[in-house]
C-alpha cells in the first residue's frame, strides 16, 4: 500500500503562516524556522505530511516566482530549509511543495531579459503568445499571455524544451537536495498534459513512491489523474458538498457526491483524492458554515470518506477568514501556537481523535464506500475491507435521531469516537444519534477499545543554531572560485551540463571548457575557462556561474 493511504496532510501557506511582508524586501529572515515549535502539535494531530504552498523566491505572494532554485528570502535560505526538511523527515513527516510551473513573475530572469532585449532576447519563446506589434498592460514593448488575465503572472511555454528542462532541473534539485516526497501542481487544469507526462517520468525515476497531485477545480478528474500523468487531484466536488450539505440541511447532496465518486459504480473509485474543507484560495470553513456546532460533523466526514484528508493551517482551531473580490489575505493569516484568537480547542480535540482513528482502522485507508441510510438531516455510510467494517453515523438536526441500517453481522458495534460505547448487533440495528453529532461504529467481537492517550514521543530535532544573514554560506566574503574538473555542473539558470574536456583557442591559446547538455538535444558547448569558473552577482548576491553537482 502506498504511503498516501495512511496520510493526514497539514496545508500551510508559508508567507502568511510566518507573517512575512507582502512584498519581498529580500532581507534574509528565517521565519519558517518557527515550524520547529509546531512539530509536537503535528504529532498530536497525527499529521504525517505537510503541503507547503509556494516557498520559491517570489516578488509578492509566492505564485509570481523569481527563482525556482531558491527559498524565498522572507522564509529563510536553502540551508535552513534543508535542516527543516531533515527534522520533519526524522519525525515521520513527509514534505510536498507547490509546483507553480504554469507561470512566473515579472522578475523572473528570462522575462527580465525579454524586457531588456525585446526581439533580441533568447528567451522570447519561453513565454506564451509574445507579440511585438502591441504593448502589454504594464506598457512593455511587447504583449504576452498572463494566467487568467493576471499580467503579473506570465504564462510559460511548456512546449519549449529549455523551459521544460529548467523546471525538471528544479524538481530534480528539490528531490536530490531536500528529499521532498511530492508536489502539488498549481493551475493544473490549464497546463500542457505532455509536461505532466515528462514530470511523472522524471519524478518516478527518482522516487517510485513520489506523489503528484494537481489543483483541479472542476471537470473529469480522470483526465489528469491517470497512469500517464498525475497520481491525484484536489477534490473540489466534495469540498463544496462538505459545507453546503450542512448549510442547506441536506445530507443527500453529500451522499450523492460520494456515491458518484466512490460507490460501486463511482467514476473515481480507483483514485485516492486530496480532500479538504478549506484552503488558501477559499473562505475558511468556520466563516462559511452557518452553524459552527456542525464543524465537528464536517471533519468526521473529511476523515472517514475515501481519500486523504488535509487540514488547512489554523482551521483545526476554527479560525475564520473570508476571501473577498479584492483580497485573499484574510484566509492566509499568521499563526502562532498559544496565541490563537477564539481558539476552539474542542474542535482540535475532535480532529486529533479522528486522525488517530484513521491511522488505526484499515477501513479508512483502503476500504470500499457504500451509502447505508440517507435522510435530509441524518446519514449512515460504511467503509469496508474484506476483514473490517465501519459505519459512520451523522446527525445534523437539533434533536436526537434514530438511524437504522443493516449490517448482516452478529456481534458488537463499538463507537470508537465516543468513549468506546457498545451496541449489540444482530443484522439490522437502530442507533440513537444525539443532535449535531457523529459516531464511528466498528464491527467486532466486543474486545476492541480505541485509546486516545497521548504518547510522550521524542521530538527528533536538527534545529539550527542562531544564524544571521552575514553568516550566509553564499556571502561575498566566503564564496571562492572553484577549480573546474570533469563532471556534472548546474548553470545558475538551472540547466545541467557535463564537462567532458578542455581545449585551447588556436589563436590566443586561452584555455576553454568543453561541455555538453545533459538533456534535450545534448548539444556541445565551448566557453572560456575563466568565464565558466567565474563568480557573478545576481539579485545582490554572489553566486557561481556553474556549480559542481557531483
Amino acid at each position: 500500500m502506498h504511503w498516501i493511504h495512511d496520510t493526514v496532510f497539514y496545508n500551510i501557506y508559508p508567507l502568511g503562516f510566518c507573517g512575512a511582508p507582502r512584498k519581498n524586501d529580500f532581507q534574509l529572515t528565517y521565519r519558517l524556522d518557527k515550524l520547529y515549535d509546531f512539530i509536537p502539535h503535528f504529532k498530536k494531530m497525527g499529521v504525517n505530511a505537510i503541503v507547503f504552498n509556494p516557498v520559491f523566491e517570489s516578488t509578492r505572494h509566492g505564485y509570481d516566482t523569481i527563482d525556482y532554485y531558491k527559498i524565498d528570502s522572507r522564509l529563510g535560505d536553502n540551508e535552513s530549509f534543508k535542516r527543516l526538511c531533515d527534522t520533519l523527515h526524522r519525525n515521520g513527516i513527509r514534505i510536498l511543495l507547490d509546483g507553480v510551473f504554469n507561470h512566473v513573475g515579472r522578475d523572473f530572469f528570462a522575462f527580465k531579459d525579454l524586457q531588456q532585449n525585446a526581439m533580441g532576447s533568447i528567451y522570447t519563446s519561453w513565454f506564451h503568445n509574445v507579440r511585438f506589434d502591441r504593448r502589454s498592460p504594464y506598457d512593455d514593448s511587447f504583449s504576452y499571455e498572463g494566467w487568467a488575465g493576471h499580467y503579473d503572472l506570465v504564462k510559460l511555454n511548456l512546449s519549449n524544451e529549455d523551459v521544460v528542462q529548467h523546471l525538471l532541473g528544479a524538481v530534480r534539485f528539490w528531490i536530490d537536495e531536500f528529499g521532498i516526497d511530492g508536489l502539488r501542481l498549481d493551475a493544473a487544469n490549464v497546463m500542457d498534459p505532455n509536461f505532466f507526462k515528462r514530470l511523472k517520468n522524471e519524478c518516478k525515476s527518482k522516487r517510485e513512491d513520489f506523489w503528484l497531485y494537481g489543483e483541479i477545480v472542476g471537470g473529469d478528474y480522470n483526465r489528469w489523474a491517470n497512469p500517464d500523468m498525475l497520481d491525484s487531484v484536489t477534490n473540489y466536488d466534495i469540498y463544496k458538498a462538505l459545507y453546503s450539505c450542512h448549510n442547506d440541511r441536506n445530507y443527500f447532496e453529500f451522499a450523492h457526491s460520494l456515491d458518484r465518486e466512490f460507490g460501486d459504480w463511482g467514476i473515481y473509485k480507483d483514485l485516492y483524492l486530496f480532500n479538504f474543507a478549506d484552503n488558501h484560495d477559499v473562505t475558511r470553513l468556520a466563516s462559511i458554515i452557518r452553524d459552527k456546532a456542525l464543524l465537528k460533523n464536517v471533519y468526521t466526514m473529511l476523515f472517514t470518506m475515501p481519500g486523504a484528508p488535509a487540514i488547512y493551517y489554523g482551521s483545526e482551531f476554527g479560525i475564520e477568514g473570508k476571501v473577498t473580490r479584492t483580497s485573499d489575505y484574510d484566509v492566509r493569516p499568521e499563526l502562532n501556537l498559544g496565541d490563537v484568537p477564539n481558539a476552539d480547542f474542542g474542535l482540535l480535540e475532535h480532529i486529533c481523535k479522528l486522525s488517530k482513528i484513521m491511522h488505526t482502522l484499515e477501513a479508512f485507508q483502503s476500504g470500499r464506500y457504500k451509502n447505508e441510510n440517507i435522510q435530509l438531516e441524518h446519514l449512515c455510510f460504511s467503509m469496508k475491507t474484506d476483514s473490517q467494517a465501519v459505519y459512520v453515523l451523522l446527525n445534523q438536526s437539533d434533536a436526537l435521531r434514530q438511524v437504522g441500517f443493516n449490517t448482516g453481522f452478529d456481534g458488537v458495534l463499538t463507537d470508537v469516537l465516543n468513549d468506546n460505547n457498545t451496541y449489540e448487533c444482530h443484522g439490522y440495528v437502530n442507533i440513537n444519534v444525539p443532535a449535531k453529532s457523529s459516531m464511528i461504529l466498528l464491527a467486532n467481537d466486543g474486545s476492541f477499545k480505541m485509546s486516545f492517550e497521548e504518547n510522550e514521543e521524542t521530538i527528533i530535532e536538527v534545529k539550527p543554531a542562531e544564524k544571521t544573514p552575514e553568516a550566509d554560506d553564499n556571502s561575498t566574503e566566503e564564496l571562492k572560485p572553484q577549480e573546474i574538473t570533469l563532471g556534472k555542473y548546474r548553470h545558475f539558470k538551472g540547466n545541467e551540463y557535463e564537462v567532458i574536456g578542455f581545449a585551447k583557442d588556436s589563436e590566443t591559446t586561452e584555455l576553454m571548457v568543453v561541455y555538453r547538455a545533459l538533456y534535450g538535444e545534448k548539444e556541445l558547448w565551448v566557453r572560456p575557462y575563466r568565464m565558466f569558473a567565474e563568480i557573478i552577482e545576481r539579485d545582490g548576491k554572489k553566486i557561481r556561474r556553474f556549480e559542481k553537482i557531483d
